[in-house]
C-alpha cells in the first residue's frame, strides 16, 4: 500500500488546471493521458489482482499440479494391486499344478485310500492337505521318498521328510501341499482327515 501513498501525494503536489487550459491545450491533455502516475496505478491495480485473486496465476497451476501427483498416486495404487491380484493367482496356479502331480506319483505307486482336504481359509500351514496309506512300512517309505524326488525334479523344491525310519505315519511338507502317508493301522487310530473334514466328506476318499 506504500506505493498508493506515494502516488496519492504525488498528484496532490502537481499544479491544477482550470478549465479554459484544459479547454485550449490539446497537447497538455495528450501528455496526462501518457502520465506515468496512471501507468503506476495501472501495474499496481494488476499486481493486486494476482495477489488477492491467486486463481488467476499460481493457485491455478498448484491445482493442476495437485491434480497429475493424484492422477499417479491412484495409477501406482492400481498398479500395485494389479501386481498382487496377479502374484495370488500365480501361486494358486502353482499350486493346484503341485497337488495334481502330487495325486498322480501317489497313485502310480499304488497308495490307497487317498483323500485331499482343501485348507484354504483355514490354516496357514499350506493350500491343501493330502492323506494315504501304504500297506506296510516298507511301502509307506517308498511312497514318501519318491514323492520327495518327483516334487524336487519336476519344481525344484527340497520336501521336508518326517518320520521316513519308522515307516508308520511320514510327513511330506512340500510348501504349497502337505502330504501324510500312513500305515493303515496307524490312520485308524489319528483318524486325522475327521479334524478337516466333515463326516460325509471324511468318509468318500478321492481314489
Amino acid at each position: 500500500m506504500a506505493h498508493f501513498r506515494q502516488i496519492r501525494a504525488h498528484l496532490r503536489a502537481r499544479p491544477r488546471r482550470n478549465s479554459s487550459e484544459t479547454k485550449g491545450n490539446i497537447a497538455t491533455d495528450r501528455r496526462c493521458s501518457a502520465d506515468p502516475c496512471r501507468r503506476v496505478i495501472e501495474i499496481s491495480c494488476t499486481a493486486c489482482y494476482f495477489t488477492l485473486i491467486p486463481s488467476a496465476g499460481g493457485l491455478s497451476a498448484r491445482l493442476k499440479e495437485d491434480n497429475v501427483l493424484s492422477i499417479q498416486a491412484d495409477a501406482a495404487q492400481a498398479a500395485e494391486n494389479g501386481a498382487t491380484l496377479m502374484a495370488v493367482a500365480d501361486n494358486m496356479a502353482k499350486s493346484e499344478e503341485l497337488l495334481a502331480t502330487i495325486l498322480k506319483s501317489l497313485a502310480d505307486d499304488k497308495a490307497e485310500d487317498i483323500v485331499q482336504i482343501d485348507l484354504r481359509g483355514k490354516t496357514a500351514i499350506g493350500d491343501y492337505m493330502v492323506i494315504c496309506s501304504g500297506r506296510s512300512t516298507r511301502q509307506v517309505t517308498s511312497i514318501a521318498e519318491k514323492l520327495a524326488q518327483t516334487v524336487k525334479d519336476e519344481f525344484g523344491r527340497t520336501a521336508k521328510t518326517e518320520g521316513k525310519d519308522v515307516g508308520d505315519w511320514v510327513l511330506i511338507d512340500t510348501g504349497d501341499v502337505i502330504v501324510h502317508v500312513f500305515r493303515p493301522e496307524v490312520r485308524d487310530f489319528y483318524q486325522l482327515e475327521k479334524m478337516w473334514l466333515s463326516g460325509e466328506q471324511a468318509a468318500a476318499p478321492t481314489h
